[in-house]
């Protein structure tokens, strides 16, 4: 049962990981320190239950009409390139991350951001249902894996958006910004490209 648990836990860290949409958001609001907890929590419960659509057999159900595998997989590809655009702009143009940058957000607009960033990015759909889903298959205990996977997520989301602060120093300069965009950039026009391949 153990490993069943720790197997999901190493496979959505290994997913999870990966710089994206959501991820930067974290960190921003992090390093902002504007709606942390709320944002960790949106991020984490959004996983959940993601990946427990999966096991449930959403996955499959999807996986079953590659009509709508297609679909997800180009508007993916299409949503990730557009971020990878964004951020390739940012990179273009850095500029360091200052609290004192912007007028703070409403918590009602953060959340509709993060979940838009949740929910809009087929790829999350991908990894999540699709991917996870399937993995939690091949295990007796299917629904520990799940429990693994989405404690992975939240330990994940809590270190990014509680621990930025400690990355203020470093990503308060623009080159930093400059380096992490063009990272971002880079990952998901690789993802867009593979998603399509």
């Amino acid at each position: 049962m153990l490993t069943s648990a720790l197997a999901g836990f190493a496979a959505s860290v290994v997913l999870i990981v990966a710089i994206g949409a959501q991820n930067a958001f974290v960190l921003r609001q992090g390093l902002r320190r504007e709606h942390v907890v709320p944002v960790v929590l949106t991020c984490a419960i959004s996983d959940l239950l993601l990946i427990a659509a999966g096991i449930a057999g959403l996955g499959a159900v999807v996986a079953g009409h590659p009509a709508v595998l297609t679909a997800i997989r180009w508007s993916g590809a299409v949503f990730l390139l557009g971020y990878a655009l964004l951020a390739a702009k940012r990179a273009i143009r850095p500029t360091a991350l200052s609290p004192a940058d912007r007028a703070p957000a409403t918590l009602r607009a953060t959340l509709l951001t993060c979940l838009a960033l949740t929910y809009l990015n087929p790829h999350v759909y991908l990894d999540t249902v699709l991917l996870l889903g399937s993995l939690a298959q091949q295990y007796a205990h299917q629904w520990l894996f799940g429990v693994g996977a989405a404690a992975a997520s939240g330990v994940w989301f809590a270190a990014l958006g509680l621990g930025a602060r400690k990355l203020a120093p470093v990503l308060n300069k623009p080159v930093a910004w400059r380096i992490l965009d063009g990272l971002i950039a880079a990952v998901m026009a690789g993802l867009a490209v593979a998603l399509l391949a």
